[in-house]
């Protein structure tokens, strides 16, 4: 699966068009991505056949959050589904830099029927194996994206192959944060991963204020294909 960010319906258009298989929804990528409009929700999901799976994330203080925080969180959750989303990515973590259990049953209970992703909050653990240990308890979640930890996915290829293994037939790993064309096929081939998250890479200039880059996009398209039939 070859998951691309957009912000608006123009990087959806593109996206489907250029060969992306899953948009990720969000506004504010600056800020490492907030959940967006209702109505951009609402005319995304009518507009693309791809799925749609959009960020729930009412601010970019931290990945800790309040009960307040957790109810409006909770009202996102209810609203996407009405619109037919595909799915969520949500992700939270406690003081103590382990994964927010409680508040994550909480968001799964509402998201029941969802498809759900564990996004980058991951990496505010303080030990992102035993946090994949975790969340592969819990079934509604199908992934987690990461870049298995602080920089580049191939600054990490070994803590990934180990959250990979820890979460072998539970959960899937999906790679991003820092992805490129020319990582894209060392990354598939030493981890095996078959999940690959893209953001500013297909963008000109690789620049989250400028438009997708369609020739970039169809670029890994065609190079995500070809590793991922070897």
């Amino acid at each position: 699966m070859l998951e691309i960010i957009a912000t608006c319906i123009d990087d959806a258009i593109k996206i489907e068009a250029c060969g992306g298989q899953r948009i990720e929804l969000v506004s504010g990528l600056t800020e490492g991505g907030l959940t967006p409009s209702y109505a951009l929700v609402k005319n995304v999901v009518e507009r693309v056949k791809i799925p749609v799976n959009v960020m729930i994330r009412p601010h970019a203080k931290s990945f800790i959050y309040t009960k307040e925080d957790i109810k409006i969180m909770e009202e996102d959750i209810n609203i996407v589904k009405e619109l037919k989303a595909n799915g969520i990515v949500i992700g939270m973590v406690d003081e103590n830099g382990s994964i927010d259990e409680r508040n994550l049953q909480k968001l799964l209970r509402t998201a029941e029927g969802l498809d759900i992703t564990f996004h980058r909050a991951i990496e505010e653990t303080k030990d992102l194996v035993e946090s994949i240990k975790i969340l592969a308890k819990y079934p509604q979640i199908k992934r987690v994206l990461t870049s298995g930890g602080k920089g580049k996915p191939m600054d990490n290829l070994s803590t990934i192959c180990r959250m990979i293994e820890a979460g072998k037939g539970k959960i899937e790993i999906m790679v991003g944060g820092g992805m490129t064309k020319e990582t894209l096929a060392p990354v598939i081939k030493k981890t095996g991963t078959k999940e690959v998250h893209f953001g500013t890479a297909v963008r000109i200039n690789n620049s989250p204020f400028y438009d997708i880059n369609c020739e970039k996009l169809k670029e890994i398209a065609e190079e995500y294909k070809k590793a991922t039939e070897n």
